[in-house]
C-alpha cells in the first residue's frame, strides 16, 4: 500500500566520492549545480539532502521530470517535486538517460506531457520491490573513443555550463507544476508561488512567427575585371565587386586577382605601382621567416619539441589532403612541397597558434589557385584571421558557433530542433567539422573554390556559413522528422552527406533563411546579433528592456531588402547583381 511507494526512493550520488568538500575541478558524470537554495530544500521533507552532491526523493513525491539537453552540452534531467520545486538539474555526460527513464518506469508510470514531448508527469503504479540496483544501468561504462565523443567529454567543453546560454525551454523545467507550462495534475488544487529560474543562465526566447520563406535566385560569376578599375588599377567599386561574388562567385581564370583582394593580400584603393611594392615587400618578409626554420639543424631542433611537433603533424597532413587532385597526387609532387613548406612558414609567422590539424585543408585550396609560395602563404593569412579562433585550443569559438546554429535552428525550424534535441543531437555538434574548415570535406574541390568566395564576401553577414548550416539541416528535415533514427544513425546520415549536396542549392537556402529572418518584425535581440543585424540602443534611447528583446529586426535590415507581406525580396539589377546599398 502507501508504505511500499514511500519505500521507493530515487538517490542520487557521485560514484567514488566521499568527501563532500572535494572540488573535482569538472562536473561528474551525474554532476548536480548547486544554485538551488539549501534552506528552501530543507522545507520540503520529502526531498533529502545526504550531501553537497547528493539528494533522495521517494518516488511518490516526484511530480514530473524533464529530459533536454543544452545547446551546446549534454543531457540532463530536472526532476520536479509535488511540492512544487525543482530539485539540482542532473547532467549525465556519457549518456544514460534512457536507461534511466526505463528504470523508473518500472515502479511509477511516466506520462508525457501533450504539450511538451520532453516533459513526463509521474504517476504511482503497483510494482514489485526494487530486484536491481542502479548499478546495473552502466551509466559509467561508456569507452566511446569516436570524434564526436571526445568533443563532447573535451575537458574544456566540461566547464561550459558557466557560459552557456540556453533557450526557452530551459525555464519551462524549473517552473513549478502550477506553471502554464506544466499542467496541473487531477489532485494539484493550489500551488506554491513560483521558483526562482536557476541562476547562471541567460534565457533566450526564440519562438518568433516567421513568414515564408522567399524565392531566391542565383546570378552568373563575375567575367569581367578590367572594367572595374580605374587608369591606375584601382578597384573603382568594391562594394559593387563583393556583391557579384556573392550572387555569382568568380570565373576560373580572374580568381587569381580577385581573391588576393578579398583575401586582404592586396588594398582595394591600392594601385598597379604599389602593388607592385607590396608584393616585393611581402615576398622579402615571407622568405625571411621561411629561413628560420630552415636554418634550424637537426641537433637544435631536437631540444624544440614544440617545432618537431609541428613539422610531424605538417607532414602527416600534408601527406593526405587533396591527393586526387592532379596538383597534390603521386610521390615527390612538387605541390606537397610548397604545402608543407607554406604550413611551416606559417608556425613562424603565428607561433602563438602555430600548425593545427584542418589548416592543410583551408592551404591546399589557396596553393593551386594561386599557384605561387608567396601568393597563398599571404592569402592563408588572410583566410585565417577570419578562422583562426576555430583552432585555438580552449574551442570557445566552436562551441560559440554551435550555440548560435542552435539559436538559428531554434528560430527557423523548431519542430527539427525538437527532435534532434529528443534523440540526443540537440547539441548539433556533428556539424563541428562542417563550422571547422568551412565545409572542405562536404563539397567538391571545385565546389569550395566557389563557396569560400562567396563566404570571403562576408555578405549579407559574417555567419552565413551558419545559414549554410541551418540550410542543409533543413534539407534534411524530411529524413529525420518522424523516422527511427537514434544519435548514431542520425550522426551516420550527416556523415553520408559528403559530396552528397548541391552547392547552388544549399547557398539559395542560406539566402532565404537570411531574408525569412531579416522580414521578422520581432526577432529575438540574439538572433539578430547572429546575422548581423541588431544595433545597439544609443544611451539617449528611451527604450525599455523589457521592449529591447523584442525589437523590430525591420528596422536594423538594408533598406533595400523590401518587405512586402508575405514575401520580401532583394532588389537587383538588370544584369542579377544586387543594388550595392543590399547586404551592407
Amino acid at each position: 500500500g502507501d508504505d511500499t511507494h514511500h519505500s521507493v526512493f530515487f538517490m542520487f550520488f557521485i560514484y567514488g566520492v566521499e568527501d563532500t568538500n572535494f572540488d573535482p575541478g569538472y562536473e561528474p558524470d551525474w554532476a548536480v549545480i548547486s544554485t538551488v537554495k539549501r534552506d528552501r530544500v530543507r522545507e520540503h521533507p520529502p526531498v533529502k539532502e545526504t550531501s553537497q552532491w547528493s539528494f533522495s526523493l521517494p518516488l511518490s513525491e516526484l511530480y514530473s521530470l524533464r529530459r533536454s539537453r543544452f545547446s551546446l552540452g549534454r543531457n540532463f534531467l530536472v526532476f520536479t517535486s509535488r511540492g512544487g520545486h525543482p530539485l539540482p538539474p542532473l547532467h549525465f555526460h556519457r549518456g544514460g538517460t534512457r536507461e534511466l527513464l526505463r528504470a523508473l518506469q518500472r515502479y511509477i508510470i511516466l506520462a508525457p506531457s501533450p504539450v511538451d514531448g520532453r516533459l513526463f508527469l509521474a504517476y504511482p503504479h503497483d510494482s514489485g520491490a526494487l530486484s536491481q540496483s542502479f548499478d546495473e544501468l552502466h551509466l559509467f561504462d561508456d569507452g566511446s573513443s569516436d570524434l564526436v565523443s571526445r568533443f563532447i567529454q573535451d575537458p574544456y567543453a566540461t566547464t561550459f555550463g558557466g557560459f552557456s546560454k540556453v533557450t526557452n525551454f530551459f525555464r519551462g523545467a524549473l517552473r513549478p507544476p502550477g506553471s502554464p507550462f506544466h499542467p496541473r495534475g487531477p489532485q494539484d488544487h493550489h500551488g506554491p508561488p513560483s521558483a526562482d529560474d536557476e541562476p547562471g543562465f541567460e534565457l533566450i526566447t526564440c519562438g518568433v512567427e516567421l513568414g515564408p520563406k522567399p524565392d531566391v535566385t542565383r546570378g552568373q560569376p563575375l567575367d569581367k575585371w578590367e572594367e572595374f578599375l580605374d587608369p591606375e588599377g584601382r578597384v573603382k567599386d568594391p562594394q559593387r565587386i563583393k556583391e557579384l561574388v556573392f550572387r555569382g562567385g568568380i570565373t576560373p581564370s580572374l580568381r587569381k586577382d580577385v581573391w588576393k583582394f578579398l583575401l586582404g593580400f592586396y588594398p582595394w584603393n591600392s594601385t598597379v605601382k604599389e602593388r607592385e611594392d607590396i608584393l616585393r615587400m611581402k615576398t622579402d618578409e615571407y622568405f625571411r621567416m621561411k629561413v628560420q626554420w630552415k636554418s634550424v639543424s637537426e641537433e637544435q631542433e631536437m631540444r624544440n619539441s614544440l617545432l618537431r611537433g609541428y613539422r610531424s603533424l605538417i607532414e602527416r597532413d600534408v601527406s593526405r589532403t587533396d591527393r586526387h587532385n592532379t596538383f597534390f597526387s603521386g610521390n615527390d609532387n612538387p605541390g606537397l612541397t610548397l604545402l608543407n613548406d607554406v604550413l611551416m612558414t606559417y608556425c613562424m609567422f603565428n607561433f602563438d597558434l602555430g600548425y593545427v590539424q584542418g589548416m592543410s585543408d583551408l592551404l591546399a585550396p589557396l596553393l593551386f589557385v594561386t599557384q605561387n609560395e608567396v601568393e597563398s602563404f599571404w592569402c592563408l593569412t588572410g583566410f585565417m584571421e577570419m578562422v583562426h579562433q576555430n583552432f585555438e585550443e580552449s574551442q570557445e569559438a566552436m562551441k560559440q558557433q554551435l550555440l548560435q546554429l542552435s539559436l538559428l535552428m531554434k528560430a527557423l525550424d523548431p519542430e527539427l530542433l525538437d527532435y534532434l534535441d529528443s534523440q540526443d543531437s540537440g547539441s548539433l555538434c556533428f556539424c563541428f567539422r562542417w563550422l571547422l574548415i568551412w565545409f572542405k570535406r562536404e563539397f567538391s574541390f571545385e565546389d569550395i573554390l566557389s563557396l569560400w568566395e562567396v563566404l570571403w564576401t562576408r555578405l549579407p553577414c559574417e555567419n552565413f556559413h551558419l545559414l549554410m548550416a541551418a540550410s542543409i539541416l533543413e534539407s534534411q528535415r524530411g529524413e529525420f522528422i518522424g523516422s527511427d533514427h537514434d544519435f548514431n544513425t542520425i550522426l551516420k546520415h550527416i556523415n553520408e552527406l559528403t559530396m552528397k549536396l548541391d552547392l547552388q542549392t544549399v547557398l539559395r537556402g542560406a539566402e532565404a533563411n537570411y531574408l525569412q529572418l531579416a522580414c521578422c518584425k520581432e526577432l529575438p535581440v540574439k538572433v539578430q546579433e547572429v546575422i548581423g543585424l541588431y544595433v545597439p540602443p544609443s544611451p539617449d534611447d528611451e527604450t525599455s528592456p523589457e521592449s529591447e528583446d523584442l525589437t523590430c529586426a525591420k528596422e536594423n535590415i538594408p533598406h533595400t531588402i523590401t518587405l512586402p507581406p508575405p514575401v520580401c525580396t532583394v532588389d537587383t539589377r538588370q544584369d542579377g547583381s544586387m543594388d550595392s546599398r543590399c547586404l551592407h
